[in-house]
């Protein structure tokens, strides 16, 4: 499986190989390499689904480049392209799950957070 290049060479690596319909509670991590419980958040981009092809690819280019961007702290995002749903795990790090909607937020300002739920420590 080729890992995914977005337009700012940002590599993204996909999880093609899940089946089809295989629920998101059993692809998402719970723990870090060094065993930490990891936090997760939702957010929703209302009406992705129905923007053209080319709006969408400019939309998930951004959303690429924003988790680029952190991706020492990122460990698994997904996009639910039917439900317009954003869910994304990451490491335990303060602030963290204000800081990376709110980028996300300020480079697609339809986005809206939805819920988070912080590591248990």
């Amino acid at each position: 499986m080729k890992p995914i290049k977005t337009e700012d060479n940002t590599t993204l690596r996909t999880t093609l190989n899940c089946e089809p319909n295989t629920p998101l509670w059993q692809r998402v991590p719970t723990k870090d390499d060094d065993g930490k419980y990891l936090g997760d958040f939702m957010m929703i981009i209302p009406g992705l689904k129905h923007k053209s092809p080319e709006d969408r690819k400019s939309i998930l280019n951004t959303l690429a480049s924003v988790l680029g961007y952190y991706k020492e702290i990122v460990v698994f995002a997904d996009l639910n392209l039917k439900m317009n749903l954003l869910w994304v795990s990451v490491k335990p790090v303060k602030g963290i799950f204000i800081e990376i909607p709110a980028a996300i937020i300020a480079s697609i300002p339809e986005a809206k957070l939805i819920s988070n739920r912080p590591p248990d420590h």
